[in-house]
């Protein structure tokens, strides 16, 4: 059985599960949950995503619910028998699956196989790497563009890759931390605005606003005290205060509840703007724009944003640990 939530027990797991994902990230060779919990949203997708409009919103509350019901299931009855075969078998699983959870070691190497190129000036490299990361057209983006893309998709996924799983992994362990990635992949594959996944993916864009609701603005706010350590980043005249209040006045303005709140943060500390217009197979998507354009986007801004992105998340697990203590000493 998982450990319990709040627990100093498992903060040390977590802190375990963040220093193995900082050492190996997201081998290919070993499976990953992430992987499997696709291919079951894909095969119940072909099968529940048709009629009409009501029936397809009810059906994708239905595979919303059964997915995220089904993924923290199987999580707690694995943990639960390993550590009725020996408590260190079940140790050992939640660590694993919490550090699955977690991709701190992946979104700095896909920064970096972005910038990598970049600063060769290989452009058609650089484009073919944002690609991996992004869904926006990247054919015809410049330096300036390809910056911006890779910037932004930093800011957004310290909350879906990192933050927001250790966020719920403290609350519930390796189960709750697995259903959260599960409503994130859900996000991810259903919750588009198209016309495909309007109706079926509705529950899980919902959802998903919900879950990374809290640790959206809390990472947004880790980001801001992280860069007080951060004696190398470019202020250019922005203060810490200005930093604050323009990610308050800028957020809500992304068409998503929660990821405007790390990129607008993410915005100002570097002092440059984000947002603007993508294109999506073709069609033009404009966003509203984050931040002041005190310097041109350019390569070095991504190292930036990745420095950024482990002072927040390192903040953000330092207030999770003093939470965890205080609880600890009140039970």
């Amino acid at each position: 059985m998982s450990v319990e939530p709040l627990s100093l027990a498992l903060l040390a797991l977590l802190l375990g599960a963040v220093v193995l994902d900082l050492l190996i990230g997201d081998p290919r060779w070993l499976p990953h949950p992430v992987v499997a919990m696709g291919r079951l949203i894909d095969a119940l997708e072909r099968r529940w995503n048709r009629g009409s409009p009501k029936a397809r919103r009810l059906r994708g509350f239905l595979l919303t619910g059964c997915v995220v019901a089904l993924v923290y299931a199987l999580a707690w009855s694995v943990l639960t028998l390993l550590a009725g075969l020996h408590p260190w078998l079940g140790l050992g699983g939640e660590l694993l699956l919490l550090a699955s959870a977690l991709a701190i070691k992946g979104l700095h190497d896909a920064a970096f196989a972005v910038a990598g190129p970049l600063v060769r000036g290989d452009l058609a490299g650089a484009r073919r790497a944002v690609a991996m990361i992004v869904g926006r057209d990247t054919d015809t983006l410049d330096e300036a563009e390809i910056t911006r893309a890779t910037v932004e998709t930093v800011a957004e996924n310290t909350v879906d890759g990192i933050t927001a799983s250790l966020f719920w992994a403290l609350l519930g362990g390796a189960p709750l931390a697995l259903a959260y990635k599960a409503v994130n992949t859900l996000d991810s594959m259903v919750g588009h605005r198209s016309e495909r996944y309007a109706d079926f993916g509705y529950a899980s864009a919902r959802l998903d606003d919900l879950a990374n609701w809290v640790p959206a603005r809390l990472t947004a706010l880790s980001m801001w005290l992280a860069a007080l350590a951060l004696p190398e980043a470019r202020w250019q005249g922005v203060r810490r205060q200005g930093a604050l209040a323009g990610a308050w006045r800028d957020a809500p303005g992304h068409p998503s509840p929660n990821a405007g709140w790390p990129e607008a943060m993410m915005a100002h500390l570097l002092g440059v703007q984000l947002g603007g217009i993508n294109h999506y197979h073709g069609q033009v998507s404009e966003r509203a724009r984050m931040g002041e354009p005190y310097e041109p986007l350019r390569v070095a801004h991504i190292e930036l944003a990745v420095r950024h992105m482990h002072g927040a998340w390192v903040v953000f697990f330092l207030s999770m640990a003093g939470v965890a203590w205080a609880w600890s000493a009140t039970t």
